[in-house]
Order: C-alpha cells, then structure tokens, then sequence
C-alpha cells in the first residue's frame, strides 16, 4: 500500500542536506553568484577601467602637456593638461616672432632694414648664431636666424631694434598675449633661457601659434629653410655661417610646415608645430617631453589623429544671388551679395553631407543702404544646422519722391519710356 507523503517525517538533516545541494546546484549554474574576493574585484573593476579608457578616441601623447588645435577655426581638438604652467624654452620666440612680423605689418620696420647687434645681444648664451657686438645684419637675416637657427642673440638685437630695449620689448610681449587671452603666460625674456617667471601652457602656445601663422603666413617661407648660408659682416671682415634648422619634424613629417622647437633643462623638450593636409590646418604644441624623439612622435600622433578624424567644409559663395524686388524705391529691384565664403570643421565623423538653403525676403521697402544685412545663407550637415553667412544689400537705393515720380511720368507720357528708371 503506497503510504502517503508527510512534510513532518523529513528529518532536520536530510533538510540541510537538501538545502546545500540545491545552493551547489546554483553556483555551479550560475557563477556570477559565487562570492568575490576583494581582489578579485579590484581587478575586476580595472580591467573595466581599462576598457573603457581604450575605447575613448584620441592619440597617443607621451609629454605632461599637449595640445592640437584646427588653426582656421580655432576649435582645440585635443587637449592633456593644457593649462599647467611650465617653461617654454625657445617657443618663447614664436611670440618674438609676431611682435616683429606686426611691426613689419604696420611699417614701423622692413626686412631691408639694418640692425645693429649690441654688447647685450651678443652676450646672450644657449642657441645661437655668434653674432658680434656692432656686427649688422638685415631684418631679413634676422628672422632666418630666429626661425631656422633658435638664435638667442638674433632674438635680443631684433627686440633692441623694435622696441629700443629688451625690456620694453618683454612688456609688449605680455601685452600682446594678455590681448590674445593667454592666461597662463608670462615672459621674462624674448628668447626663453630660463628664468624664475618664465613660462606659458600648451594651450597659451597654440593661441599665439595660431595668430602668427594665419595673420601673417610668410612665416611658412621662413620655416620651410633646412639649411641656409648667412654672412658675418664685422670689423675683422666677412664671413660664412650655415644656418640648419632646429625642427627635425620637417623632414620627418610629409604634410609639417613649421613652426618652433625649444629644449632647456628646465622645460625639457618643448615643440609648436604645424601641418597641413587636404584643406585641414594644424597647430600641435607640446612641453616638457623627455626628449626630441618623444615630442616629434606626439606631434605626429595628434596630426595624424586630427587628419583622420577631421573634414572641412567650405563654400567659395561665387554663385549668384536673385535680385529682390523693391518698393517705393528709386529702383526695382536690389542686388545683394554674400558677405563672406563659409567654412566648417566636422569632427563628428558622420559622414553627412553639406547643404546650403537661403533665407531671403519677397520684397524689401526702400531705403536700402549698401551694406545692409536683408538675409542668409543657412548651412546644414545632414539635418543639422553648422552655420550661416549674411547676405548684404551690394547697392544703396534711396526713396522714391514726389520729384523722382514727376519726372518718371514726364518719360512716360513724352518720350514713350517706360522701361528706365532714376538712378
């Protein structure tokens, strides 16, 4: 006879037992649920975190401080501690640099011009090209030596020749970069030996960076010189110097264009550089990198990453606008123009397209100066809006009066012409 089930005749033991083979069970299936020791989970939670880091795009930059930016926009692509103070050696020339190609610009100096060298200028130690006191050379050689050569007393003799002093020249310099929003910059002196206050950020570097080469690109012809003769023109008589530029980069790097090295012991191994690529402008700086090897291979690291992640979209706006039509105007109709091309840096990767939509009036009511904004053109990448450019009135058209009516019925009704109108 089959006997009946009864929950009270289990035995507490064969319970457990059952209770243990059932959690064995679940371990065994499920081993998420086995308990982890704490350093199994500190493991754990690196291994995620190293996950997670190697997914985040970017390039590979050994020095403390980099930074890329897209030279025409100014947009910072990348950035590694781009704030922290540190020396900058002889990229302190950069700014050196465009104090003398502003001077140039507003006629205060010419590349013609002679410049003698003093007993400071030729004083100076480090990087140089051995120029003497009273020794004279052009503004041109001048530039040669600070681009291709680093030159320390070439940097001193031009700064004397600007400003009158070297010191006034350093008070420029900080002017200049306060105007330029370099935050964490101050100059001490105009060539970057190193000195107690001295010093900029990568950041602060790619913004003079940028103001030199895109206000003043003749710079490019001056960086682009690998090894140039210069004469010494000095009381004992003439002689050869060979110029040989500072900036390996240039033959290391196909699409590099410039700009300035700078090492010292304190500031180690410091470079602003610049390439250029299928319409893509860009300015790399780096500071305090372990050796010259280290900031090259940073500075090819972020170009290369900025070509291959960045498009620029551009629009020459050579095309031709529609007139639009004007009331009570001494004319009927206004011609306007664009009042500037466009251009826009995708860095999205999206790969969408750009368009182009215009927004203008029906019609416009008279007067109209010359110059006056009366629309847009509105850009879109895919669906998204990028930008836009105003489109200016390319004529002035003044109201028509009682006068210029009178006189427009006299055409009319005496001499049959209905088609011309005031001026």
């Amino acid at each position: 006879m089959k006997k009946s089930f009864d929950p009270g005749r289990i035995q507490p033991l064969h319970f457990l037992k059952c209770v243990f083979c059932l959690f064995l069970c679940l371990l065994l299936c499920f081993p998420s649920l086995q308990p982890v020791s704490a350093a199994q989970s500190a493991d754990q939670n690196r291994e995620t975190e190293s996950q997670e880091n190697t997914s985040v795009s970017g390039p590979e930059v050994s020095a403390p401080s980099a930074l890329l930016m897209d030279a025409d926009t100014g947009t910072v692509l990348y950035a590694k501690d781009e704030n922290t103070e540190r020396p900058l050696a002889s990229i302190t020339k950069v700014m050196t640099l465009l104090l003398i190609f502003e001077a140039l610009e507003q006629g205060k100096i010419s590349l013609e011009d002679t410049v003698t060298v003093s007993e400071h200028a030729a004083s100076m130690g480090g990087s140089q090209v051995f120029l003497e006191p009273n020794e004279t050379q052009t503004v041109d050689t001048m530039i040669k030596c600070i681009t291709v050569a680093s030159a320390n007393d070439a940097s001193v003799a031009m700064a004397e020749f600007v400003s009158g002093s070297e010191e006034a020249f350093v008070a420029q310099m900080n002017a200049r970069a306060a105007e330029l929003g370099m935050e964490h910059t101050n100059f001490v002196n105009c060539c970057g030996l190193d000195a107690d206050g001295h010093y900029s950020s990568a950041l602060d570097i790619a913004l003079m960076s940028r103001e030199l080469t895109v206000k003043h690109p003749q710079i490019f012809d001056y960086t682009s010189i690998w090894m140039e003769d210069i004469t010494h023109h000095t009381s004992k008589g003439d002689s050869t110097f060979t110029l040989s530029s500072t900036n390996r980069l240039m033959k290391q790097y196909e699409y590099a264009t410039g700009l300035k090295t700078g090492s010292t012991s304190k500031a180690k191994f410091c470079l602003a550089a610049t390439a250029a690529k299928d319409d893509v402008n860009l300015i790399a700086s780096i500071m305090a990198a372990d050796d010259s090897k280290t900031r090259i291979a940073d500075a090819i690291s972020m170009f290369n990453w900025g070509f291959a992640n960045c498009r620029v979209f551009s629009d020459d706006n050579t095309d031709t606008l529609p007139d639009i039509p004007i009331t009570g105007g001494r004319k009927t109709s206004l011609s306007v123009c664009y009042s500037d091309s466009f251009r826009y840096l995708d860095t999205t990767g999206s790969g969408e397209t750009l368009s182009k939509t215009l927004d203008l009036p029906d019609t416009l009511a008279a007067p109209v100066a010359e110059g006056d904004t009366v629309g847009r053109a509105v850009y879109f990448l895919g669906d998204t809006q990028v930008g836009e450019v105003d489109i200016l009135a390319a004529e002035t058209i003044k109201t028509l009066t009682f006068k210029d009516t009178f006189h427009l019925l006299s055409k009319v009704l005496f001499l049959g012409n209905t088609k011309e109108l005031l001026a």
